[in-house]
């Protein structure tokens, strides 16, 4: 049985969005930010429908990921910590040069720089600002790499790397690069570039605005009551591009995606011991109850039960505030495996300090072989007695291993985590 509790909070915040809120950012990036100073453009965008925008920025012209990644000033604006949200944003080419060339100088940069945002601000979301093909392509690299040649080209490869960037990270997107595409197809008489066919004009900031405003407080950007510079009209067709792109598909740019997921699995042993392996998602700390009054905030556990039954056991995985709880039904008896879960035998401690045991009898055991998770034998000394194997692991690096018991010419299998 689950219970999605994160997406009630999520439905929630969308039920209460008119309760005004407050978010600090930092804007990290080149001239694509600082030209007409977007941070603070989103900022006025916000305090118009009582929102509040407290934001920093490095931006520095022509700047990529990997210089960011090097910057003193950068390193030391996203240490200051306590940020709700971290915006990254490539040089305006990069992302759309071919693939091999973006593995090596674009995904490995903005990894370090997500890695980085999570040690001061381990809550923070980063926020990959998704940019726009070029008005008519990119001539600079045309005629090396023909994809660019067009708007069209530039700006679905744009849209694929960044997607790339914010799903190996679980980080989010603000979508500018679609919202301009919405506005160039039904509002061409809006001009969104400056003369250089490159940088954002107002409106084109004004877009970019209201596209980060929808992710960053996760609101409708039609209640936005600021025009910036544009004409009214202007405005309410940006505004219009906004919501459709943005917040009409919230889910889409990742809002929601990475929320805490709660799972886990389990063996029931003889003697009224239970193993729990936790396989939650997204999560950082854990709350077991074992449906007997019993519980646990350790992430993998073991458990022994005092009669034999079957127990409602929860687990509440949770992290920032979010949390998610999946239920399941235990049962347990005093002899024998009763039930099992993927795994034939239960390794307890798990994860394990300096030996773990295996309840059962192994005295007729032909093998025991202990790998790392590249398939390396480890050294280990087991011991066996009537009622269980005790292994000793002190001398094993932290890390998840595999445990393969051969007995009567069956194979047995279990994973621990040594600590």
């Amino acid at each position: 049985m689950k219970t999605y509790l994160s997406s009630v909070l999520l439905l929630c915040a969308f039920s209460f969005s008119s309760i005004a809120a407050t978010k600090k950012v930092l804007f990290i990036g080149n001239s694509y930010v600082y030209v007409n100073n977007l941070p603070q453009v989103v900022a006025d965008i916000a305090a118009s429908t009582g929102d509040t925008l407290v934001f920093d920025a490095n931006a520095v012209g022509g700047y990529r990921l990997m210089d960011h990644s090097v910057d003193v000033t950068t390193l030391t604006k996203i240490a200051a910590g306590n940020w709700d949200f971290v915006v990254l944003q490539e040089q305006s080419q990069a992302p759309s040069f071919p693939i091999g060339q973006v593995q090596t100088d674009v995904l490995p940069y903005a990894h370090l720089l997500d890695s980085l945002i999570h040690v001061s601000s381990p809550c923070a979301k980063t926020l990959f600002y998704m940019t726009w093909g070029r008005k008519n392509g990119d001539a600079s690299n045309c005629g090396s790499w023909p994809p660019v040649c067009t708007y069209l080209g530039m700006d679905s490869l744009l849209r694929e790397r960044y997607l790339m960037m914010a799903n190996d990270n679980h980080g989010l997107v603000a979508p500018a690069g679609p919202i301009w595409r919405k506005l160039r197809t039904n509002n061409p008489t809006i001009e969104l570039y400056q003369s250089d066919e490159s940088h954002p004009s107002e409106a084109g900031t004004y877009a970019i605005g209201c596209g980060f405003y929808a992710i960053i407080f996760q609101k409708n950007p039609m209640n936005i009551s600021y025009n910036y510079t544009l004409a009214a009209n202007d405005a309410q067709a940006v505004r219009t591009a906004a919501k459709a792109v943005a917040y009409d598909s919230l889910a889409y740019w990742n809002i929601g995606k990475f929320l805490p997921n709660a799972d886990f699995q389990f063996n029931t042993i003889a003697n009224l011991q239970v193993s729990f392996t936790n396989n939650s998602q997204f999560a950082t700390t854990y709350a077991w109850n074992f449906g007997d009054g019993n519980t646990s905030t350790q992430t993998n556990t073991v458990h022994i039960y005092a009669a034999s039954g079957t127990y409602q056991v929860r687990l509440i995985a949770s992290k920032c505030g979010k949390l998610d709880t999946t239920i399941k039904s235990v049962t347990v008896t005093s002899t024998g495996i009763h039930e099992t879960s993927n795994t034939v035998i239960a390794i307890y401690p798990n994860p394990v300090s300096n030996e773990m045991k295996i309840v059962g009898s192994w005295k007729n055991t032909s093998s025991i072989i202990v790998t790392n998770v590249e398939g390396k034998s480890m050294n280990v000394s087991p011991r066996i007695n009537d009622s269980e194997m005790i292994i000793t692991t002190e001398q094993l690096a932290s890390g998840v291993y595999f445990l393969i018991i051969e007995k009567d010419g069956k194979e047995y299998k279990g994973k621990f985590v040594k600590e």
